[in-house]
């Protein structure tokens, strides 16, 4: 063992688990594939028989029956319904992509809004996310929620990377949705009691933060003279190209927090920042806001300080497709 570098021996775990991946990867491929032509066979047989209203039914019903048989459970009358509507949302096979399983793809084409559907597509691909972690950014309803300050055509270019991020509110919810948390919305907590929840659960909250976020210091302490702060959060952004300072308030916000606020912004912009980086975002994460106490507060042109209220549990689907219908309405 001694005669063997640890460089060397790292070198050939790293193929082992390099080619070991790579062959889930394609097992999982072959698998989409699979179902995707099943759902083709069903189709173009049902188109055979379509002057039979319950020819479907019963295609599906003897061919469920055939396959277990030879195969066992896995193509049960479900999973073979599930085949043909993946084939009649995807019907064209150069649209899949590899990044994509089965799970993922159960997920999306459920998902009946072509816009919508594609904007999951692209995130999940650009950011390699997990089935989980899909389902997780659907329930929440991510889309919905940049709708609030976005455009839609802004939101899909951002997902296709077709334009570049340039302003915050391109990629920060309003509400962020803290559910995985796990505290109860009923109950009162102090600052320091989500914070440290937020940072046991930092991997989550990236997550929902969203694109290029990493975690770089918590309490961080800076001093003004002879008067010591410490700021609850810090990140750095690498597609906005900036720090990103986040407070948190348990109460309803006020002008003098986003006073607080805008002192910690000005003090990174003037010591931390480099002259290549943009200028330090400062997010409020609040119970509660007063959108028009916070426009005052701030100069007309304000880029750099946002509100943004959490929830600590998952939206209902109607309540924000009722704000989100209302803000589109008015814009």
């Amino acid at each position: 063992m001694s005669l063997l570098s640890k460089t060397f021996i790292h070198s050939v775990k790293e193929l082992i688990v390099t080619a070991q991946q790579n062959a889930i990867r394609s097992v999982n491929q072959q698998r989409v594939l699979m179902y995707w032509h099943i759902g083709q066979h069903i189709i173009e047989e049902e188109q055979k028989g379509k002057e039979r209203a319950d020819y479907g039914a019963y295609l599906i019903k003897t061919l469920a029956e055939e396959l277990i048989k030879d195969f066992g459970s896995g193509f049960s009358i479900r999973q073979l319904e599930l085949c043909r509507q993946f084939y009649t949302v995807f019907p064209i096979t150069n649209a899949l992509r590899s990044q994509l399983n089965w799970t993922q793809y159960k997920l999306l084409f459920r998902i009946e809004n072509e816009d919508k559907r594609t904007y999951y597509i692209e995130e999940s691909c650009n950011n390699n996310w997990s089935a989980r972690q899909l389902e997780r950014q659907i329930n929440s309803q991510l889309y919905e929620r940049l709708l609030l300050s976005n455009d839609k055509e802004k939101v899909l270019a951002v997902a296709k990377k077709e334009v570049e991020i340039e302003h915050p509110k391109d990629i920060i919810k309003d509400p962020m949705i803290l559910e995985f948390l796990g505290l109860k919305p009923q109950e009162s907590y102090y600052e320091k009691d989500l914070e440290k929840a937020l940072i046991t659960n930092i991997q989550a909250f990236l997550l929902e933060l969203g694109n290029g976020f990493s975690f770089v210091s918590r309490q961080k302490r800076i001093q003004i003279e002879d008067d010591e702060y410490f700021i609850d959060l810090v990140f750095y952004n690498r597609l906005l190209k900036c720090f990103v300072i986040i407070e948190i308030k348990t109460q309803k916000l006020s002008h003098q927090d986003i006073g607080q606020l805008q002192m910690y912004v000005n003090y990174y912009d003037r010591t931390e920042k480099q002259e290549d980086e943009n200028n330090t975002i400062g997010i409020l994460l609040c119970t509660d806001k007063n959108d028009t106490m916070v426009e005052y507060a701030l100069p007309k042109n304000n880029t750099t300080i946002l509100a943004s209220k959490y929830e600590l549990y998952l939206p209902k689907k109607e309540e924000i497709t009722k704000i989100v219908t209302t803000v589109l309405d008015n814009k």
